[in-house]
């Protein structure tokens, strides 16, 4: 009961934004049921004004790989235009961002560093503004962000930049030099070296993953993704891109804007796919269609201290709340998405039911059913408007688009989604997740459950 009674005093306190001193402790205080529902069990361990405040995020369209509309295509000219409308759109002085990080995987590290400084100059930001790019595989996008996060809340600056950024047609996956020959003493290190592929069908086979249950996942995928472009759901999200699309026979250059997501299928079917044949092994379950699709795209994600955000009069768009990276079997490294979100939500003081919203990055059908069927998770929570399998998935770009995916939903939804949560899994064996809340509701709990009793959270019970 003593902890539901100081969780009330901290919840009362954040009712109150316009205040930044702590609440009177010697206010009188009775366990009456409150707007927060049973998600009162969540709490913030940082004062209300040092909060972590997303306040813009957005990403261009996503599309295929050496046959879409960014394969003539510079990386640092997909990167500039989402890092350009994260200012422009918030009329934040693009001198008062402390850094830029940029998740980016296949390229070169130094060769990929100077395109993001240069997109970086592309875009307006002046010489004082500094960048860096950050490497964990698939969420690397996500990592990003989350250094961004961290460096706010350790005070380093008060205003920064998360971004992702892969052109996978001008980075094919490939392992450059020799092997360790050492790596053979070591089964998980010779793991890691698995194609990706190859870890799928481990998990399908290791967790009876059925072929017919990924072909279901990947239909679906398309068909959300597909509903969600024809109702205008991607469109707060997606900036334009004017570039040039150069045809191979005659070397043409044709200008074009790019807008949209080329590499859904609408008119997928379960029959279209059972037709496809196995990529990794003969008899095997992962194909080209129930795999998420190779990519070429960006993202960038502005974030500030909530104090700055309230400032500067700009509207929130969600809050960071955790981030957690862990470690799992590298043959089997799909899994990484169960491990690795069960440890966010704890983080956060909350349960899985207690969130909305989950985007889970679709690297393979198998991997993604099994961790959807090992948590337990809602089908209708998550993925709601398609995932990587049609929308497409730039390894380096995923996570930040991810963010900006998740919390234009859940604006659009308002008072019926208050937490969301992203995950992936990772290369070599990992999972990534992190917990967001929107950012209108944190001031309001607005979100409720309603409870039965007078009790806050479930610490009384």
């Amino acid at each position: 009961m003593e902890k539901a009674i100081n969780r009330q005093k901290i919840l009362l306190h954040h009712l109150n934004p316009s205040s930044f001193t702590h609440a009177n402790e010697s206010s009188s205080l009775s366990a009456s049921a409150c707007a927060a529902g049973d998600s009162a069990a969540y709490h913030r361990t940082s004062t209300f004004a040092d909060d972590v405040v997303i306040v813009a995020a957005y990403r261009t369209a996503l599309c295929k790989s050496k046959r879409g509309g960014f394969k003539d295509t510079h990386a640092d000219d997909l990167l500039a235009p989402v890092l350009k409308a994260v200012i422009e759109r918030t009329n934040v002085n693009p001198s008062e961002v402390g850094d830029i990080v940029v998740g980016t995987v296949l390229a070169p590290g130094s060769q990929r560093a100077s395109e993001c400084r240069m997109a970086a100059f592309y875009a307006g930001f002046p010489e004082t503004v500094a960048v860096r790019t950050v490497n964990r595989q698939c969420s690397s996008g996500l990592q990003a962000v989350a250094d961004v996060a961290a460096a706010i809340r350790a005070g380093f600056y008060d205003i920064g930049i998360g971004a992702g950024l892969e052109s996978m047609t001008a980075n094919p996956m490939a392992w450059e030099g020799s092997v360790n020959p050492k790596v053979k003493m070591f089964e998980q290190a010779q793991n890691c070296l698995l194609p990706m592929g190859i870890t799928s069908e481990n998990v399908a086979h290791r967790f009876g993953v059925s072929r017919n249950e990924q072909d279901l996942a990947a239909v679906e995928s398309h068909r959300r993704a597909a509903a969600a472009t024809a109702s205008g759901r991607f469109k707060d999200e997606i900036i334009p891109v004017s570039t040039k699309i150069v045809d191979p026979k005659t070397g043409e250059e044709k200008s074009v804007t790019i807008s949209v997501d080329d590499g859904i299928r609408p008119g997928a079917t379960l029959s279209d796919l059972a037709r496809l044949k196995p990529v990794f092994k003969k008899d095997g379950t992962t194909t080209a269609g129930n795999s998420s699709q190779v990519s070429d795209g960006a993202a960038a994600v502005l974030l500030m201290k909530r104090s700055v955000a309230v400032h500067k009069g700009l509207p929130i768009l969600g809050v960071f709340r955790t981030f957690t990276a862990v470690g799992v079997d590298p043959a089997i490294m799909g899994v990484g998405p169960a491990a690795a979100i069960p440890v966010a939500v704890k983080a956060a003081g909350l349960e899985l039911d207690d969130i909305d919203l989950f985007e889970i990055n679709e690297a393979f059908a198998s991997q993604f059913v099994y961790c959807r069927n090992k948590l337990g998770l809602d089908p209708e929570k998550i993925n709601v408007n398609g995932g990587a399998m049609a929308i497409g998935h730039p390894l380096g770009a995923t996570g930040a688009r991810c963010v900006a995916t998740l919390l234009h939903e859940m604006r659009k939804r308002g008072r019926d989604c208050r937490f969301g949560v992203i995950s992936m899994c990772i290369g070599t064996g990992m999972g990534a997740a992190a917990v967001f809340e929107r950012g209108d509701c944190a001031d309001e709990l607005c979100n409720a459950r309603k409870v039965d009793d007078l009790l806050l959270s479930k610490d009384a019970r």
